[in-house]
Protein backbone atom coordinates (compact mmCIF):
# COMPACT_ATOMS: atom_id res chain seq x y z
CA UNK A 1 0.00 0.00 0.00
CA UNK A 2 1.41 3.39 -0.95
CA UNK A 3 1.60 6.31 1.57
CA UNK A 4 -1.42 8.42 -0.19
CA UNK A 5 -2.65 8.99 2.79
CA UNK A 6 -0.43 10.94 4.32
CA UNK A 7 0.31 13.35 1.62
CA UNK A 8 -3.45 13.88 1.02
CA UNK A 9 -3.97 14.85 4.55
CA UNK A 10 -3.51 18.82 5.24
CA UNK A 11 -0.63 20.28 6.90
CA UNK A 12 -2.12 20.56 10.70
CA UNK A 13 -4.06 17.53 10.49
CA UNK A 14 -0.36 15.54 9.51
CA UNK A 15 0.89 17.20 12.29
CA UNK A 16 -1.74 16.69 15.16
CA UNK A 17 -1.64 13.57 13.87
CA UNK A 18 1.84 13.06 14.61
CA UNK A 19 1.61 14.39 18.09
CA UNK A 20 -0.74 12.02 18.64
CA UNK A 21 0.70 8.98 17.41
CA UNK A 22 3.50 10.48 20.06
CA UNK A 23 1.48 10.28 22.86
CA UNK A 24 -0.02 6.58 21.95
CA UNK A 25 3.68 5.26 21.52
CA UNK A 26 4.47 7.11 24.87
CA UNK A 27 1.46 5.52 26.79
CA UNK A 28 2.67 1.68 25.10
CA UNK A 29 6.11 2.49 26.37
CA UNK A 30 4.68 2.87 30.28
CA UNK A 31 3.06 -0.40 30.48
CA UNK A 32 6.38 -2.02 30.62
CA UNK A 33 7.58 -0.79 33.99
CA UNK A 34 3.69 -0.22 35.12
CA UNK A 35 3.13 -3.95 34.32
CA UNK A 36 6.62 -5.16 36.36
CA UNK A 37 5.77 -3.25 39.10
CA UNK A 38 2.23 -4.67 39.35
CA UNK A 39 3.87 -8.49 38.67
CA UNK A 40 5.76 -7.85 41.73
CA UNK A 41 3.10 -6.31 44.07
CA UNK A 42 0.86 -9.18 43.28
CA UNK A 43 4.00 -11.47 44.11
CA UNK A 44 3.66 -10.02 47.49
CA UNK A 45 -0.09 -10.94 48.25
CA UNK A 46 0.96 -14.90 47.06
CA UNK A 47 4.49 -15.42 47.53
CA UNK A 48 4.41 -18.64 46.19
CA UNK A 49 2.92 -17.76 42.72
CA UNK A 50 4.16 -18.67 39.46
CA UNK A 51 5.46 -15.70 37.31
CA UNK A 52 3.04 -17.63 34.62
CA UNK A 53 -0.16 -17.16 36.80
CA UNK A 54 0.67 -13.71 37.74
CA UNK A 55 1.25 -12.40 34.27
CA UNK A 56 -1.79 -14.06 32.46
CA UNK A 57 -3.71 -13.08 35.03
CA UNK A 58 -2.77 -9.49 34.36
CA UNK A 59 -3.21 -9.64 31.04
CA UNK A 60 -6.55 -11.24 31.39
CA UNK A 61 -8.01 -8.46 33.60
CA UNK A 62 -6.45 -5.63 31.74
CA UNK A 63 -7.89 -7.21 28.35
CA UNK A 64 -11.46 -7.55 30.23
CA UNK A 65 -11.29 -4.22 31.71
CA UNK A 66 -10.19 -2.53 28.75
CA UNK A 67 -13.32 -4.32 26.63
CA UNK A 68 -15.67 -3.09 29.08
CA UNK A 69 -14.67 0.40 29.08
CA UNK A 70 -15.15 0.22 24.63
CA UNK A 71 -18.29 -1.27 25.49
CA UNK A 72 -19.30 1.83 27.82
CA UNK A 73 -18.01 4.01 25.38
CA UNK A 74 -20.00 2.65 22.35
CA UNK A 75 -22.62 -0.43 23.63
CA UNK A 76 -23.72 -1.29 20.11
CA UNK A 77 -20.02 -1.73 19.11
CA UNK A 78 -20.69 -5.75 18.19
CA UNK A 79 -23.84 -4.93 16.40
CA UNK A 80 -23.57 -5.76 13.14
CA UNK A 81 -20.41 -7.62 12.94
CA UNK A 82 -19.20 -9.50 9.41
CA UNK A 83 -17.96 -12.63 9.91
CA UNK A 84 -14.72 -11.89 8.68
CA UNK A 85 -14.16 -8.72 11.68
CA UNK A 86 -15.07 -11.95 14.14
CA UNK A 87 -12.17 -14.22 12.34
CA UNK A 88 -9.92 -11.27 12.15
CA UNK A 89 -10.75 -10.13 15.82
CA UNK A 90 -10.51 -13.76 17.48
CA UNK A 91 -7.73 -14.83 15.44
CA UNK A 92 -5.38 -11.52 16.86
CA UNK A 93 -6.58 -11.99 20.09
CA UNK A 94 -5.25 -15.63 20.05
CA UNK A 95 -2.46 -14.69 18.22
CA UNK A 96 -1.28 -11.42 20.07
CA UNK A 97 -2.31 -12.47 23.78
CA UNK A 98 0.44 -15.83 23.36
CA UNK A 99 2.92 -12.97 22.82
CA UNK A 100 1.66 -10.37 25.61
CA UNK A 101 2.07 -13.47 28.00
CA UNK A 102 5.47 -14.04 26.70
CA UNK A 103 6.23 -10.35 26.83
CA UNK A 104 4.55 -9.70 29.94
CA UNK A 105 6.29 -13.41 31.62
CA UNK A 106 9.54 -12.30 29.97
CA UNK A 107 9.34 -9.01 31.49
CA UNK A 108 9.14 -10.72 35.07
CA UNK A 109 12.85 -11.69 34.65
CA UNK A 110 14.57 -9.03 32.77
CA UNK A 111 14.45 -5.32 33.05
CA UNK A 112 11.65 -3.37 31.63
CA UNK A 113 13.97 -1.26 29.13
CA UNK A 114 15.35 -4.26 28.26
CA UNK A 115 12.15 -5.78 27.36
CA UNK A 116 11.07 -3.14 25.72
CA UNK A 117 14.27 -2.39 22.91
CA UNK A 118 14.28 -6.71 22.61
CA UNK A 119 10.70 -6.68 21.61
CA UNK A 120 11.33 -4.11 18.59
CA UNK A 121 13.10 -7.24 17.06
CA UNK A 122 9.60 -7.54 14.93
CA UNK A 123 10.48 -4.60 12.94
CA UNK A 124 13.36 -6.10 11.27
CA UNK A 125 11.60 -9.92 11.01
CA UNK A 126 9.08 -8.63 9.29
CA UNK A 127 10.29 -7.34 6.39
CA UNK A 128 12.22 -10.49 6.51
CA UNK A 129 9.34 -12.42 6.26
CA UNK A 130 8.40 -10.46 3.32
CA UNK A 131 11.21 -11.40 1.20
CA UNK A 132 11.39 -15.36 1.71
CA UNK A 133 7.49 -15.26 1.67
CA UNK A 134 8.13 -13.81 -1.99
CA UNK A 135 11.39 -15.24 -2.30
CA UNK A 136 13.34 -12.29 -3.09
CA UNK A 137 16.53 -11.33 -1.54
CA UNK A 138 16.22 -9.00 0.79
CA UNK A 139 18.24 -5.22 0.32
CA UNK A 140 21.15 -3.69 1.82
CA UNK A 141 18.82 -1.97 4.34
CA UNK A 142 16.93 -5.49 5.23
CA UNK A 143 20.39 -6.93 5.15
CA UNK A 144 22.16 -4.26 7.23
CA UNK A 145 18.95 -4.06 9.96
CA UNK A 146 19.15 -7.70 10.69
CA UNK A 147 23.20 -7.61 11.47
CA UNK A 148 22.45 -4.74 14.16
CA UNK A 149 19.36 -5.55 15.28
CA UNK A 150 21.50 -9.49 16.24
CA UNK A 151 24.41 -7.22 17.85
CA UNK A 152 21.70 -5.35 19.79
CA UNK A 153 19.91 -8.46 21.10
CA UNK A 154 23.42 -9.93 22.02
CA UNK A 155 24.54 -7.35 23.87
CA UNK A 156 20.97 -6.48 26.14
CA UNK A 157 20.54 -10.21 26.58
CA UNK A 158 23.89 -10.72 27.66
CA UNK A 159 24.68 -13.71 25.28
CA UNK A 160 27.30 -16.28 26.61
CA UNK A 161 29.24 -16.65 23.23
CA UNK A 162 30.62 -19.53 24.80
CA UNK A 163 27.86 -21.83 25.55
CA UNK A 164 25.59 -19.04 23.24
CA UNK A 165 22.85 -19.17 25.78
CA UNK A 166 20.56 -16.27 27.14
CA UNK A 167 18.31 -15.74 29.53
CA UNK A 168 14.71 -16.84 30.62
CA UNK A 169 13.45 -13.07 30.14
CA UNK A 170 15.18 -12.45 26.88
CA UNK A 171 13.78 -16.04 24.90
CA UNK A 172 10.53 -15.14 26.20
CA UNK A 173 10.65 -11.61 24.96
CA UNK A 174 11.93 -12.66 21.40
CA UNK A 175 9.22 -15.14 21.34
CA UNK A 176 6.89 -12.82 21.55
CA UNK A 177 8.02 -10.66 19.12
CA UNK A 178 8.01 -12.92 16.81
CA UNK A 179 3.93 -13.63 17.36
CA UNK A 180 3.22 -10.24 17.28
CA UNK A 181 4.94 -10.54 13.46
CA UNK A 182 2.85 -12.94 12.28
CA UNK A 183 -0.60 -10.94 14.22
CA UNK A 184 1.00 -8.15 11.74
CA UNK A 185 1.08 -10.33 8.97
CA UNK A 186 -2.51 -11.89 9.70
CA UNK A 187 -3.39 -7.82 9.38
CA UNK A 188 -2.32 -7.59 6.22
CA UNK A 189 -4.14 -10.14 4.97
CA UNK A 190 -6.34 -9.02 1.50
CA UNK A 191 -9.86 -10.35 2.67
CA UNK A 192 -9.77 -8.25 6.13
CA UNK A 193 -8.81 -4.61 3.85
CA UNK A 194 -12.83 -3.97 4.74
CA UNK A 195 -13.12 -4.73 8.26
CA UNK A 196 -13.91 -1.93 10.87
CA UNK A 197 -10.66 -1.76 13.37
CA UNK A 198 -12.81 -1.01 16.44
CA UNK A 199 -14.99 -4.11 16.41
CA UNK A 200 -12.33 -5.90 15.60
CA UNK A 201 -9.76 -4.54 18.40
CA UNK A 202 -12.87 -5.30 20.69
CA UNK A 203 -12.95 -8.94 20.05
CA UNK A 204 -9.14 -8.65 19.92
CA UNK A 205 -9.57 -7.57 23.88
CA UNK A 206 -11.86 -10.41 24.38
CA UNK A 207 -9.65 -12.90 22.71
CA UNK A 208 -6.72 -11.78 24.86
CA UNK A 209 -8.79 -12.81 27.86
CA UNK A 210 -9.78 -15.51 26.49
CA UNK A 211 -6.14 -16.89 25.86
CA UNK A 212 -4.84 -15.99 29.16
CA UNK A 213 -7.36 -17.19 31.47
CA UNK A 214 -6.86 -20.87 31.11
CA UNK A 215 -3.39 -20.20 31.58
CA UNK A 216 -4.26 -18.36 34.82
CA UNK A 217 -6.49 -20.72 36.19
CA UNK A 218 -4.29 -23.66 35.08
CA UNK A 219 -0.79 -21.35 36.95
CA UNK A 220 -3.06 -20.93 40.00
CA UNK A 221 -1.48 -22.12 42.93
CA UNK A 222 -4.95 -22.05 44.72
CA UNK A 223 -7.91 -20.82 42.82
CA UNK A 224 -9.08 -18.67 45.72
CA UNK A 225 -5.63 -16.74 44.94
CA UNK A 226 -6.99 -15.34 41.76
CA UNK A 227 -9.11 -13.00 43.80
CA UNK A 228 -6.50 -13.02 46.43
CA UNK A 229 -4.44 -11.30 43.77
CA UNK A 230 -6.36 -8.92 42.60
CA UNK A 231 -8.37 -7.57 45.92
CA UNK A 232 -5.94 -4.66 46.74
CA UNK A 233 -6.42 -0.82 45.87
CA UNK A 234 -3.24 -0.52 44.76
CA UNK A 235 -3.55 -3.73 42.29
CA UNK A 236 -6.61 -2.05 40.55
CA UNK A 237 -5.17 1.13 40.51
CA UNK A 238 -1.93 -0.17 38.13
CA UNK A 239 -4.42 -2.47 36.24
CA UNK A 240 -6.56 0.84 35.50
CA UNK A 241 -3.54 2.56 34.50
CA UNK A 242 -2.52 -0.68 32.26
CA UNK A 243 -6.02 -0.59 30.61
CA UNK A 244 -6.65 3.02 30.41
CA UNK A 245 -3.84 4.52 28.93
CA UNK A 246 -1.67 1.71 27.43
CA UNK A 247 -4.83 -0.13 25.95
CA UNK A 248 -7.82 1.62 25.58
CA UNK A 249 -6.42 5.37 24.84
CA UNK A 250 -2.75 3.72 22.80
CA UNK A 251 -5.20 1.96 20.47
CA UNK A 252 -8.01 4.30 20.13
CA UNK A 253 -5.18 6.93 19.37
CA UNK A 254 -3.64 4.80 16.79
CA UNK A 255 -7.10 3.57 15.06
CA UNK A 256 -7.67 7.65 14.95
CA UNK A 257 -4.94 9.15 13.40
CA UNK A 258 -2.57 6.45 12.19
CA UNK A 259 -4.51 6.92 8.78
CA UNK A 260 -3.32 10.37 8.25
CA UNK A 261 0.85 9.59 8.25
CA UNK A 262 2.74 7.11 5.78
CA UNK A 263 2.95 3.50 7.04
CA UNK A 264 7.04 4.79 7.40
CA UNK A 265 6.49 7.52 9.41
CA UNK A 266 4.44 6.02 11.72
CA UNK A 267 7.01 2.84 12.05
CA UNK A 268 9.93 5.69 12.80
CA UNK A 269 7.61 7.32 15.77
CA UNK A 270 7.03 3.52 17.01
CA UNK A 271 10.71 3.45 17.30
CA UNK A 272 10.44 5.65 19.95
CA UNK A 273 8.40 3.34 22.10
CA UNK A 274 11.77 1.74 24.03
CA UNK A 275 13.32 4.50 24.52
CA UNK A 276 10.16 6.24 26.09
CA UNK A 277 10.37 2.91 28.33
CA UNK A 278 14.08 3.39 29.12
CA UNK A 279 12.85 7.32 30.02
CA UNK A 280 10.51 6.26 32.59
CA UNK A 281 13.01 3.50 34.09
CA UNK A 282 15.08 5.77 35.61
CA UNK A 283 12.87 7.44 37.88
CA UNK A 284 8.88 5.50 37.42
CA UNK A 285 9.78 2.32 39.69
CA UNK A 286 11.41 4.86 42.23
CA UNK A 287 7.72 6.63 42.48
CA UNK A 288 6.03 3.00 42.43
CA UNK A 289 7.97 1.53 44.96
CA UNK A 290 7.05 4.57 47.34
CA UNK A 291 3.34 4.24 46.72
CA UNK A 292 3.16 0.45 46.96
CA UNK A 293 5.72 -0.04 49.23
CA UNK A 294 7.47 -2.73 47.23
CA UNK A 295 10.90 -2.80 46.26
CA UNK A 296 11.53 -2.20 42.85
CA UNK A 297 14.62 0.03 42.08
CA UNK A 298 14.92 2.67 39.36
CA UNK A 299 17.17 1.49 36.55
CA UNK A 300 20.34 3.60 35.37
CA UNK A 301 21.76 4.03 31.60
CA UNK A 302 24.59 1.44 31.18
CA UNK A 303 26.99 1.02 28.42
CA UNK A 304 25.19 -2.28 27.89
CA UNK A 305 21.51 -0.58 27.59
CA UNK A 306 22.87 2.34 25.70
CA UNK A 307 24.80 0.01 23.27
CA UNK A 308 22.27 -1.96 22.12
CA UNK A 309 19.64 0.07 22.82
CA UNK A 310 21.18 2.21 20.17
CA UNK A 311 21.86 -0.52 17.80
CA UNK A 312 18.32 -1.42 17.47
CA UNK A 313 16.75 1.49 17.40
CA UNK A 314 19.01 2.07 14.43
CA UNK A 315 18.27 -1.01 12.51
CA UNK A 316 14.47 -0.05 12.69
CA UNK A 317 15.63 3.51 11.50
CA UNK A 318 17.38 1.58 8.72
CA UNK A 319 14.23 -0.73 8.12
CA UNK A 320 12.38 2.46 7.73
CA UNK A 321 14.18 4.79 5.40
CA UNK A 322 13.22 5.44 1.92
CA UNK A 323 15.79 7.23 -0.35
CA UNK A 324 13.70 10.40 -1.55
CA UNK A 325 11.84 9.18 -4.96
CA UNK A 326 11.49 11.82 -7.95
CA UNK A 327 7.86 12.90 -8.35
CA UNK A 328 6.20 10.72 -11.05
CA UNK A 329 5.79 12.46 -14.43
CA UNK A 330 2.15 13.31 -15.31
CA UNK A 331 -0.33 10.84 -16.09
CA UNK A 332 1.94 8.39 -14.52
CA UNK A 333 0.05 6.64 -11.97
CA UNK A 334 2.62 5.25 -9.32
CA UNK A 335 3.14 1.99 -8.75
CA UNK A 336 1.78 0.84 -5.31
CA UNK A 337 3.83 -1.31 -2.32
CA UNK A 338 3.19 -4.39 -0.45
CA UNK A 339 5.64 -3.35 1.86
CA UNK A 340 3.34 -0.42 3.74
CA UNK A 341 -0.36 -2.87 3.66
CA UNK A 342 -0.05 -2.46 7.56
CA UNK A 343 -0.97 1.13 7.27
CA UNK A 344 -5.06 0.65 6.48
CA UNK A 345 -5.23 -1.28 10.11
CA UNK A 346 -4.13 0.95 12.33
CA UNK A 347 -3.81 0.36 16.52
CA UNK A 348 -2.04 -2.95 16.05
CA UNK A 349 0.97 -1.56 17.10
CA UNK A 350 2.73 -4.57 19.50
CA UNK A 351 2.62 -3.40 23.15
Amino acid sequence: MSDSPAAAAPAPTHRRAVLWLIAGTAAWGLSFPVQKMLTMLQQTRVPDADSWFLTSWIICLRSLLAAGLLLLWRPKMLLGMTRNEMTQGLLLGLIGGMGLILQADGLAHTQASTSAFLTQAYCVILPLWHCLSRRIFPDWRIAGSTVLVLWGISILSGLDWKTMTMGRGEWETLASSLAFTFQIILLERPQYRENRMMPVTLLMFLGFALWSAPVAVMAAPRLPDLVTVAAAPEVFALLSILAVFCTVFAYGIMNAWQPHVSATEAGLIYCIEPVCTAVYALFLPGLLSAWTGVAYANETVTTTLLAGGLLITGANLLTQWRPYAKPAAAGVIPASGGAESGERNAGQHPQ
